[in-house]
């Protein structure tokens, strides 16, 4: 096992290492956002991983969702996630659950955190809610054109931060979802680990007219 993370355990030691397979996770949509973080943390020793979405693939949503291929058309993202976590490391217990956030909530399993990878606000307005109630955290990521944001939500509500609406994303590359979904898995990650992970600050990111990537922090008010 320990071969199998040697980079990881010469960052953080055979301890930390080993706690992660204690923890337990739920990827809240298995689309963009979330093939790249069953990717990203899949292969990272974490004991148990929930992967949650209702949807089918389709052939627009391949060249972005780098967990689908050629041929998956009409699989459930979830369970193909599944798969490839549990492929790509034997460490790691994969479920996949075929539902909404909500119906995945009534089946009352216990994790120590949320990752949302939707494409929504009421959703992520769900999860907040849930979040709080569970006092549980929850690591918020969207992406649309060249642009993404992040937070690590803990106290600031979610609904203060953003007006709840249904809204059409424009169009998206798919180097921007790999990247917002690499920060995602990057304070999750820590956060498993017990290192430092500064909570509730929006990080935003954009591309200006220049050509130039911003990076921009907000403190967001906590409750």
């Amino acid at each position: 096992m320990m071969n199998y993370f040697h980079r990881q355990v010469q960052l953080w030691g055979e301890k930390t290492q080993m706690s992660l397979q204690n923890k337990k996770i739920a990827i809240i949509g298995a689309g963009g956002l979330g093939s790249s973080l069953a990717f990203a943390l899949g292969a990272s020793g974490i004991g148990e991983i929930h992967m949650v979405d209702f949807d089918e693939v389709s052939t627009h949503n391949i060249h972005r969702q780098i967990a689908f291929k050629v041929g998956d058309e009409g699989q459930n993202k979830a369970t193909l996630n599944a798969l490839l976590i549990e492929k790509r490391c034997p460490f790691v217990k994969a479920a996949a659950h075929e539902c909404t956030f909500k119906e995945f909530t009534k089946k009352n399993i216990k994790v120590d955190l949320i990752i949302d990878a939707t494409d929504n606000l009421p959703t992520r307005a769900e999860i907040d809610t849930y979040c709080k109630t569970e006092n549980l955290p929850w690591i918020y990521g969207s992406v649309e054109a060249f642009h993404g944001q992040v937070c690590f939500f803990e106290k600031a509500s979610f609904k203060d931060a953003f007006k709840i609406t249904s809204q059409t994303p424009a169009g998206i590359t798919a180097p921007i979802v790999m990247h917002i979904a690499s920060l995602q898995a990057n304070l999750a990650l820590r956060y498993l680990a017990d290192l430092s992970v500064k909570k509730d600050q929006l990080y935003y990111l954009f591309f200006n007219n220049e050509g130039e990537l911003v990076t921009q922090k907000f403190g967001l008010p906590k409750n």
